[in-house]
């Protein structure tokens, strides 16, 4: 069995980082959200991965390299621009030949991995196989109906008007019988090859489709909030370690992860957090459910809730949460305390708070 990695897109929803890299490249308790899906296949004992890219495909390729990394092997297959899920499995067609395969949205997140439904589906053989939740909004989704014997009936994409509150997750897996269905399908009203609709063609041709409805932790980390939402979840589960060096005037409380290289120094960090190798907190307060990247300096702030990419530096900037930071940001305030802020920064911005 093979995987097939999505990993292009334009990751509009999570601008301005995006504008400077990749969706699936942003950090989740300091590592890329890639990597959790790469780690989950090979775990799943899946170790040939074809990676979709597009217009970020450098800063893919250079930072999962040849896979050898994760105890994989991967091959990069670019595509000009992203025209539905449907047609990354045309592009592929000739890496996947007639093997079965796991279709892995790299933005997507399953806590628990996959190694179940991937057991299952080897053991069962069906044409199709797919994961399903419960959401609230299915509207943003695809939506699968199931009858009363819970076999799948009918999938639509982002539908006006859901016929369920079943999501489809992520994560697909296909025989081959899938590259017949996307060759069939015609592009939707959005002017993308569905995969929905290539499963629907499935359906309709008599091939067995096989739904798992999971009722643990799954988020699509394409926006900010359950970006910040998948972080927490992480850091529940971090194991605490102090690498780093910490001073007696700090105190560090519950799950907190000082990596190697950072220094901690008259602070009082809350955890679950982690503070990445080179990192320096002074003065400051760190709350729950925080990530600070590599070579960060925080100094007379209070930080909660929120994520910080490599290399910005926030100083005397008051209270900030719930917010993404991108890499080289600089944020600083003025003399006086200001309120809470909430900010969403772009790579190498400069913000000046005031009261």
């Amino acid at each position: 069995m093979k995987a097939l990695v999505l990993a292009g897109g334009t990751g509009s929803r999570l601008r301005p980082i995006t504008h400077t890299s990749a969706k699936q490249l942003v950090p989740v308790a300091n590592k890329p959200v890639l990597f959790y899906g790469i780690e989950a296949l090979v775990a799943a004992g899946i170790t040939e991965l074809g990676i979709v890219t597009g217009d970020t495909a450098a800063e893919i390729e250079a930072t999962v390299g040849d896979g050898s990394r994760f105890g994989a092997r991967v091959t990069y297959l670019p595509q000009e621009r992203p025209a539905g899920l449907a047609h990354a499995v045309l592009i592929a067609r000739e890496w996947l030949g007639n093997d079965d395969f796991v279709m892995y949205l790299g933005d997507n997140f399953v806590v628990g991995g996959i190694t179940e439904l991937v057991d299952a589906f080897r053991a069962e053989r069906p044409d199709a196989g797919i994961m399903l939740t419960k959401v609230g909004d299915p509207s943003a989704f695809g939506v699968a109906e199931l009858d009363g014997s819970g076999r799948v009936v009918r999938l639509e994409e982002k539908p006006a008007e859901p016929r369920s509150d079943l999501a489809l997750v992520g994560v697909y897996l296909f025989s081959p019988a899938v590259h017949e269905a996307v060759r069939a399908i015609r592009p939707s009203g959005r002017g993308e090859l569905e995969i929905t609709d290539a499963i629907q063609w499935l359906l309709d041709h008599g091939h067995a489709v096989t739904p798992t409805v999971i009722d643990g932790y799954w988020k699509d980390t394409g926006n900010v909030t359950d970006m910040l939402e998948v972080n927490r979840s992480v850091l529940e589960g971090m194991e605490p370690a102090r690498l780093g060096d910490v001073d007696a005037d700090s105190e560090l409380i519950g799950r907190v992860r000082v990596e190697a290289g950072a220094r901690v120094e008259r602070s009082r960090i809350v955890g679950p957090v982690v503070i990445g190798s080179g990192s320096v907190v002074a003065d400051s307060y760190i709350g729950p459910s925080t990530s600070v990247d590599s070579s960060c300096v925080i100094i007379g702030s209070e930080l909660e809730f929120s994520i910080v990419l490599s290399g910005s530096r926030i100083e005397h900037a008051g209270r900030i949460e719930g917010s993404l930071i991108g890499r080289g940001v600089r944020v600083t305030g003025a003399q006086r305390a200001p309120r809470a802020h909430r900010l969403v920064l772009g790579d190498h911005s400069h913000v000046q708070i005031t009261s």
